[in-house]
């Protein structure tokens, strides 16, 4: 997928009307200022009418017809949808759910990706494509199946779940001994005898491992269907899938590894964009393999699966839309263009309506049109630069989804709690998988990074010893990769670093006062009490106050000076004012600043060209109009006009602007 530009599209799916109003559709897709649209990924019946009987020449009309105004084409397999035909024929590829029911024919995502059935057609539908449009020079990327979510409780994957387990483990002794299945009489003395964890409560070994199982299955068979796209496609051809975000059942690291381009599919659902929230969710995309990535969807004004289906506002999606570009979005695509006359989707938000006239929210899409026309070539090859990255750990989360003990802990939540102060002072982060290595950063946070293994504790000793900033948070250091409690107190390894250990945790049943010299506030949900271990390098930077008896006066956060670093351990779960204030005293001190300074509601995004040129996307996320000060001169792209050191924002209105003299080759390679 090129970056020589900013693309700006939308899903398409000409299988679903008469050829003759192609011409229609598509000339409006091109008055809009789209430059890419993604077909195909649920044509697998169309494609496909009957065993190995292929039909792929309507679909060369349709990349014809969109090249010829302008428009290339992302070419999605369509393997989460298979074909009627198909699974009456090989019943044994439905997936089996968790209750021991065969799913019906007629969603999608209905299928086994286990079963060798389903493997064999997936080879031929994806064989047949690749052979077929591999070389096509319109096509300028493949998206692999849909939002991969495929959860599987059959009798094979069950088998196949054991042979995973013998892998990893080796012996059912090793196995035993990490589970600790001595404890409700679980040993093991076959493998045979381990089964998918479908209850309620199960071994906490059994329920990690069954996760990692099914990230392995589904990565296994992406990866199937990757290595038969590159054997026939151009080598400048990138390999996405479409992934949602924070969703939780599959390790988003691991399935990125055999992809070129990071993609997501961003859906607010019921009520309104929330920047200091989904901001986060745009650099977790963009750290899953540290580049810039695709919005592969999003929603065009409203959808059709919340609990109520508001339409945006007026100019909401183009500001939606540039926030994205300031976290590294290098295309918008919107779901879908047209609204089909049938199916499940029908009331879904589109650009065009069912009779193929534009609908009101098409005009805000023709604006952003305009917007990425006049600025593509300055922000070509730009990317994101950050001084501060924030952990993120899918084992950790899984443990502590299993075992919440607070109902209202929860992982996403606790992260990005971290993550909005930073966010309201527009300071750049990097959302990072916690067995990555951490040079050139000057911050490090690991919010809740229950499990530990030997490369993340060497990964942070290395960057504190190196003088970085580092802040643990509650629930650090409490397990190991099998999800087993360490035989040592919290922190585990890290402890050293620390400068202190946790004597106890509590969750919370009401409010505690936490007081310091820096802020005075609460914590809810859960405290901890730290115990120093480094008298002489640690300070108790604030304390609990009467609560339970037993946190009372204790330490509740600490800064431990190590080598040329610094350590913060935070064991309270702070309210939001208290959260501002000591995230201020953590970034002052770790010497981190953000982009510039902007009014509440309104962010500064940083994007660096490759001549190392700063462009400055300014966003006004409020309705009303807002004023930002500029630290210089500047010249504002969008309306091609020097502002000079201010400028206004209309609700929901946009700037990119560079410092005035910059302007010209800021995208310049």
């Amino acid at each position: 997928m090129s970056a020589n530009q900013l693309h700006l599209g939308s899903a398409y799916y000409p299988e679903h009307w008469p050829e003759e109003r192609w011409c229609g559709d598509i000339r409006l897709m091109r008055e809009a200022g789209l430059t890419v649209a993604r077909v195909g990924e649920g044509a697998w019946s169309t494609f496909e009418p009957a065993p190995g009987e292929f039909h792929f020449e309507w679909m060369d009309r349709a990349i014809d017809l969109l090249a010829e105004n302008g428009i290339q084409t992302v070419m999605g397999t369509p393997t989460y949808a298979p074909p009627a035909w198909l699974t009456q024929r090989l019943p044994d590829m439905l997936q089996v759910l968790d209750s021991g029911r065969v799913v019906q024919h007629g969603g999608r995502c209905h299928c086994c990706i286990n079963s060798p059935d389903m493997a064999y057609a997936t080879r031929r539908i994806v064989e047949a494509m690749a052979l077929h449009f591999g070389r096509n020079p319109n096509i300028i990327g493949w998206q692999i199946d849909n939002e991969f979510s495929r959860v599987c409780f059959c009798s094979r994957c069950q088998a196949l779940f054991r042979e995973f387990l013998a892998k990893r483990y080796g012996t059912l002794d090793n196995l035993n001994r990490s589970w600790s299945t001595a404890y409700w009489s679980q040993s093991y003395s076959s493998w045979d005898q381990i089964p998918i964890p479908a209850e309620p409560k199960h071994n906490p070994g059994l329920v990690l491992e069954f996760k990692r199982f099914v990230s392995a299955s589904n990565r296994r068979y992406q990866k199937l269907q990757v290595d038969i796209l590159r054997a026939n496609i151009s080598p400048q051809t990138r390999i996405c899938h479409n992934f949602m975000g924070w969703f939780d059942g599959l390790d988003h690291y691991e399935m990125n590894e055999d992809l070129d381009l990071s993609a997501w599919d961003w859906y607010i659902g019921t009520g309104h964009n929330d920047y200091l929230s989904t901001g986060v969710i745009h650099d977790l995309t963009r750290g899953f393999k540290r580049h810039n990535f695709w919005i592969m969807e999003t929603q065009p004004g409203s959808v059709n699966w919340s609990s109520i289906n508001n339409m945006l506002c007026k100019g909401e999606a183009r500001s939606m839309a540039w926030q994205a570009v300031g976290h590294g979005a290098d295309a918008i695509l919107y779901w879908q263009w047209r609204s089909a006359l049938g199916g499940q989707e029908q009331y879904h938000g589109t650009l065009v309506d069912q009779s193929g006239q534009p609908r009101p929210f098409y005009h805000d899409v023709k604006d952003l049109g305009a917007d990425f026309k006049a600025t593509s070539h300055l922000l070509s090859g730009s990317q994101v630069v950050s001084e501060v990255a924030m952990l993120n750990d899918y084992a950790s989360r899984w443990s502590i989804q299993y075992q919440l003990h607070h109902k209202d802990f929860n992982y996403v939540t606790h992260f990005t709690h971290y993550y909005r102060p930073l966010a309201a002072a527009n300071v750049s982060v990097d959302v990072l998988s916690a067995d990555d290595a951490l040079d050139g950063y000057k911050l490090v946070i690991a919010p809740a990074l229950l499990i530990l293994n030997e490369k993340r504790v060497r990964h942070l000793k290395a960057f504190v010893e190196r003088g970085g900033h580092l802040v643990l948070t509650l629930r650090t250091g409490m397990k190991d990769e099998t999800n087993a409690m360490l035989p040592v107190r919290q922190p585990g390894a890290l402890a050293e670093l620390a400068g202190v250990e946790v004597v106890e945790y509590y969750a919370l049943t009401e409010k505690v006062p936490v007081s310091g010299d820096l802020f005075n506030g609460t914590t809810q949900i859960w405290a901890e009490i730290l115990r120093i271990l480094d008298e002489r390098n640690t300070k108790v930077i604030a304390r609990y106050g009467a609560a339970n008896g037993w946190l009372d006066g204790q330490p509740a956060v600490t800064v431990h000076k190590c080598g040329k670093g610094v350590v913060t351990f935070i064991g309270a779960y702070l309210d939001d004012a208290a959260q501002k204030l000591i995230t201020d005293m953590i970034t002052t001190a770790a010497d981190v600043d953000g982009v510039m300074e902007t009014p509440l509601g309104v962010s500064a995004c940083r994007r660096v060209s490759p001549a190392g040129a700063d462009i400055f996307i300014l966003n006004n996320h409020t309705r009303s109009t807002q004023h930002v000060r500029l630290p210089w001169a500047a010249h504002e792209h969008l309306g091609g006009r020097d502002v000079g050191t201010a400028i206004g924002l209309e609700p929901f209105g946009v700037a990119v602007v560079t410092k005035l003299g910059m302007n010209s080759g800021a995208g310049a390679a």
